[in-house]
């Protein structure tokens, strides 16, 4: 049948069978205020099956634990869970030894054999956008995605979706009507009121009392005027919300990395405005004089050939910028993951789960455009990708002089743009942490207990996960290959390994994901987001759709 011709009856009632799950959630949706409405959907509720527990007394048995801490590895442990809190972590032998049962902890109400295990807490990702209605991600793909790779919270910056709708997600998840991550809710100033642009000090102040009241948890910031930036962050710390910026290059002349930090800022997101802050030979970027910042190829490619223009490794301007951020207690949450095409877009572009994991909707957003955010792929060269390969060596290298110092890096992936897909360019982020020189057990702890004391720090407590103690929540991830010697078995399709017969086999991959003590089958989980795909697939093959190429 012709692509251009009319479906036929036995097409449209295929296509009316696959829509058909969608149909409730398509009428909640436009019952939503009008704003909401180009919001991607939210999670259907949890479906019977969609994990186990909580229990009175779940046991994880035999595993080794790498608990978050920087601390390396210790087993064989069994981990007492009771509801959604650890009870216990008990070390119940050694390795290679038989386990004596009369040292373990009893009365289970369900068990987890996890020797040859791994159990680590779970992952934070502090950049998660909660999908994009341009890109046709729907909630419960972005969650199980997340969830499939051991993410059990996310901060997600500016709640594009709207305020309201992301805040109704967060109770959802928070009571698990949904599977899906503890969600952080910070949005933009500005977003989701009545009271008119955020153009004085006053305003600033007036927006975040209204922010806190509604149940906000922080703010994305951009480079406001100093007057504004001062007085958002000011009155976000007297109500206990957290802060976190991306500096652009819009307002970097007025407002640098070590500004923002000087005033309070909590955490720089990417690495715009770090630069700025090291320049000693001039006060603005070298930008060519055909320069326009709304052409992202203009604004990429130039963001690439940044860090060289910054005071060199070890300069007088490099060490003093480096040790005020540390005396400010500052946090750098890089994103390195979702810049990693510039230096290899082939990479990016064929990765192992596209084909079965990335959204038609979703890959048609990544191809060259003028207009999508992050597909500026229309004029990228050989050279560009070598001067993103210098930048990240430079970017690279403050980092892990930052972490070596104290200084507290954490992990987010910005995921949803420039062939990085949600949950897989999380778990890419660590690779790139190690390349920066972190050992896998600091790259853990980023991703787990720093991760979650930047969500808590604001509000004056102390964390409730991201290391595994007792009294705090049981969000914990068990894998069965050891992540510290490969980080590549926590992709979602593991990793390759011949086996004893010198066939090539595929390892890895998260086993569970637990969050609040429910067990989910992270294999299940990504079965799940595959169908989604196949069926997004074959609705727009009935439809007559033309597909891009991959």
């Amino acid at each position: 049948m012709s692509r251009h011709r009319r479906p036929g009856a036995h097409v449209a009632a295929a296509l009316t069978s696959l829509l058909a799950p969608l149909s409730a959630i398509l009428l909640a949706v436009d019952r939503l205020p009008a704003q909401e409405r180009d919001s991607v959907l939210p999670a259907p509720p949890r479906g019977a099956g969609e994990g186990e527990g909580p229990f009175d007394r779940l046991i994880i048995r035999g595993a080794t634990l790498i608990d978050g801490n920087g601390a390396p590895a210790q087993g064989p442990v069994d981990i007492v869970i009771e509801g959604n809190r650890i009870a216990e972590v008990r070390s119940v032998g050694a390795p290679g030894v038989p386990i004596k049962d009369e040292d373990r902890p009893k009365n289970a109400t369900r068990d987890i054999d996890a020797q040859g295990m791994y159990v680590l807490p779970g992952f934070v990702d502090l950049h998660g956008h909660i999908g994009g209605a341009r890109q046709g991600t729907p909630a419960e793909y972005v969650y199980k995605l997340w969830m499939g790779h051991g993410v059990t919270t996310i901060r997600d910056p500016g709640s594009g979706n709207g305020v309201d709708w992301t805040l109704r997600e967060r109770a959802r998840s928070a009571a698990n009507d949904i599977v899906a991550p503890r969600i952080f809710v910070y949005v933009r100033p500005g977003a989701g009121w009545e009271g008119g642009p955020i153009t004085t000090p006053e305003k600033a102040r007036e927006y975040v009392r209204w922010a806190a009241k509604k149940g906000a948890d922080g703010f994305k910031l951009g480079s406001y005027d100093p007057a504004i930036m001062e007085a958002l962050i000011d009155e976000a710390q007297k109500h206990g919300l957290g802060t976190q910026a991306h500096l652009s290059q819009m307002g970097v002349a007025r407002m640098n990395a070590l500004d923002a930090a000087r005033l309070g800022l909590g955490s720089l997101e990417h690495w715009y405005g770090l630069p700025e802050a090291l320049f000693d030979d001039r006060t603005v970027q070298d930008f060519p004089f055909d320069y326009n910042y709304n052409d992202e190829y203009h604004r990429f490619g130039q963001a690439g050939r940044l860090w060289q223009q910054a005071a060199r490794p070890g300069s007088e301007k490099w060490n003093a910028v480096l040790n005020e951020m540390l005396e400010l207690g500052f946090v750098l949450d890089p994103t390195l993951t979702i810049y990693e095409a510039n230096r290899d877009v082939m990479r990016e572009r064929r990765a192992d789960w596209h084909d079965a994991y990335t959204l038609p909707s979703l890959w048609r957003f990544y191809q060259p455009s003028r207009e999508n955010h992050g597909s500026y792929w229309f004029s990228w060269t050989t050279q560009d990708e070598i001067e993103w390969r210098n930048n990240f060596r430079i970017w690279m290298q403050f980092l892990n002089e930052y972490k070596n110092r104290g200084g507290r890096v954490t992990t987010g992936s910005d995921s949803g743009f420039i062939y990085k897909l949600y949950g897989f360019g999380y778990i890419r982020e660590l690779e790139l942490l190690q390349e920066a020189g972190f050992h896998p057990l600091e790259v853990i702890r980023s991703a787990t207990f720093y991760s979650a004391e930047t969500l808590y720090e604001p509000k004056g407590r102390p964390t409730e996960f991201g290391i595994v103690r007792p009294g705090l929540l049981a969000d914990l991830v068990v894998v069965d290959v050891n992540p510290l010697h490969d980080l590549k078995v926590l992709f979602g399709t593991g990793t390759t390994r011949l086996n004893e017969k010198g066939e090539v086999v595929r390892v890895g991959g998260v086993k569970y994901t637990i969050k609040d003590g429910i067990i989910y089958d992270a294999r299940r989980l990504l079965a799940d987001v595959a169908r989604i795909v196949q069926e997004a697939k074959a609705r727009e093959a009935l439809a007559g759709q033309p597909q891009a190429s991959r």
